[in-house]
């Protein structure tokens, strides 16, 4: 039976099962501006945008940390092979799979570049690094998280064949980069500055190896979050370096406090990564010795990871479809190449929790027998879905 180290899978589990209420928001709310836009966002509105802004954070770095912990049983050649083989298949995910589910195009005209195009790339460039010691990997991680917001401040080229190489690896904030006449792929998610994230929880993993004291890992990993939370407090008080888009006075305080909590996502600032990864670190140090009944149900989730991912979406877009037939919307294009969504469909806010918790619901029994089925088989595949 394969080793599972609890506390990452309940925190896993949880921030998995946030980043499904902002994809239900995704599928089945009415469109309409930014949650995040402060001239027209209501406080629940960006709260239930702005909480799963810890997901692909949490998700990067901890992908780092099952990096190291899949290096403890193989050699480094072996390593290195295993996260470029992964890295390569969740970037195909996302361009096949993700790009299908979010845009519902069978012709593929947009691919969508998002977290798992990230983590994987990351992989790959983790395996490149695989044989460099931990404190240069350590350096590496700090610079990236800490330096790559220097480019606010650095006038990038935007075109050619090196603006697209800048977008692609440092600043991409949903750029298009035309393919052909009809085809383009949308990133999301810039490289280098996730790959900071997953080269730091690589790094954290080593507090995860069989023998190290477990109080004194929880020690380090709550003095490191409350670390990042006191500091993402200093810069955005400061207001100058760490962010492209500083806080602002707002119309009342409500909304001055939620543009405080507003950190720049894509492309990543240091803020942003203070903000989520330090309650993150924080909770990982509590997880260990919390047990009951929500973090049983947590980890259930948190032991399949990839395969809640998709087939969450999956099971949105099915449901997303079968609303549309029976309020008998036209099945047409508005031209939105991202999530694709009929015009006239949406529901309120209060359908979407509700959709929320039975999605999660129905997902619990499939998560549950495939996480026995992984832990009680050897198959090389099990090792990628």
């Amino acid at each position: 039976m394969k080793e599972r180290i609890h506390s990452i899978d309940i925190v896993r589990g949880l921030i998995m099962i946030i980043m499904t209420l902002d994809h239900s928001r995704d599928f089945l709310h009415y469109p309409g501006p930014s949650p995040l836009n402060m001239h027209t966002t209501t406080v629940i509105l960006f709260f239930t945008r702005w909480i799963t802004h810890f997901c692909a954070p949490t998700f990067v770095f901890l992908s780092g940390v099952s990096a190291f912990l899949a290096g403890r049983h193989r050699t480094k050649n072996e390593l290195s092979k295993f996260l470029l083989t992964r890295g390569a298949w969740l970037i195909l995910s996302d361009v096949l799979i993700i790009s299908l589910l979010f845009t519902f195009d069978l012709q593929y005209h947009v691919f969508v570049l998002e977290v798992l195009w990230a983590i994987g790339f990351g992989m790959i460039i983790l395996a490149l690094l695989i044989r460099a010691t931990l404190p240069v990997i350590a350096a590496i991680a700090v610079v990236i998280i800490f330096g790559h917001n220097v480019f606010d401040y650095i006038s990038l080229p935007q075109n050619g064949l090196g603006g697209d190489f800048i977008t692609i690896f440092l600043t991409a904030v949903g750029s298009v980069i035309p393919l052909s006449a009809n085809r383009a792929i949308i990133e999301l998610y810039a490289v280098i500055p996730w790959t900071g994230a997953l080269l730091a929880g690589y790094v954290f993993g080593t507090f995860y190896n069989t023998g190290f004291n477990a109080k004194r890992r929880q020690k380090i990993l709550l003095v490191s979050g409350l670390s990042l939370i006191g500091l993402f407090i200093l810069l955005r008080s400061i207001n100058h370096y760490g962010d492209p888009a500083p806080w602002t006075v707002q119309r009342n305080t409500a909304h001055t406090i939620l543009s405080f909590l507003n950190a720049t996502k894509q492309t990543p600032s240091l803020i942003f990564f203070c903000m989520t990864l330090g309650p993150v670190m924080v909770l990982l140090s509590f997880a260990e010795k919390i047990t009951n009944w929500l973090s049983a149900v947590c980890q259930v989730y948190g032991n399949v990871p990839y395969f809640y991912f998709i087939v969450h979406l999956c099971l949105l877009r099915i449901i997303n479809i079968v609303l549309i037939l029976l309020e008998k919307i036209p099945m047409r294009s508005p031209g939105s190449p991202l999530v694709w969504q009929a015009p006239g469909f949406g529901h309120p806010l209060w359908a979407v929790y509700l959709f929320w918790v039975a999605v999660v619901a129905l997902l619990y029994f499939p998560c549950r027998w495939y996480g026995n089925y992984k832990r009680t088989h050897g198959q090389w595949w099990l090792s990628y879905i």
